[in-house]
């Protein structure tokens, strides 16, 4: 079930960068799950705009591309609060669980045809 054009896709993607670099202030993230949402933020924004689909402004990496890195990225973030050892802080270990099933649910209904729309 793939739904979602590569405009809103798009539109989904520059929100998870202003999520990622927000994250940190607004729930009180220190230490290292911080800097991963500032890592996150700009490797995430650097994606979306050398991705070749409308609001990309490179035609770099395809958008079938762009959807695979993203399904990768959701699968790690579930497990990194354990693999990274700050699982015990439930903000920062809340947050990452959220933002992979989110960007999971959002590659899902992704229509990655081409880029197109």
């Amino acid at each position: 079930m793939s739904f979602l054009p590569a405009r809103t896709h798009g539109y989904l993607d520059y929100g998870t960068v202003v999520g990622f670099a927000l994250a940190p202030a607004l729930l009180g993230l220190e230490g290292l799950p911080k800097m991963i949402c500032y890592g996150l933020a700009g490797v995430h924004l650097l994606l979306t705009l050398v991705t070749d689909f409308p609001l990309g402004s490179a035609t770099l990496i395809p958008f079938k591309i762009h959807g695979l890195i993203e399904l990768i990225v959701s699968i790690v973030l579930v497990v990194l609060p354990w693999v990274l050892g700050f699982a015990a802080t439930p903000a920062a270990r809340n947050f990452f669980i959220a933002a992979g099933v989110i960007i999971f649910l959002v590659w899902r209904l992704t229509h990655y045809k081409a880029g197109l729309s």
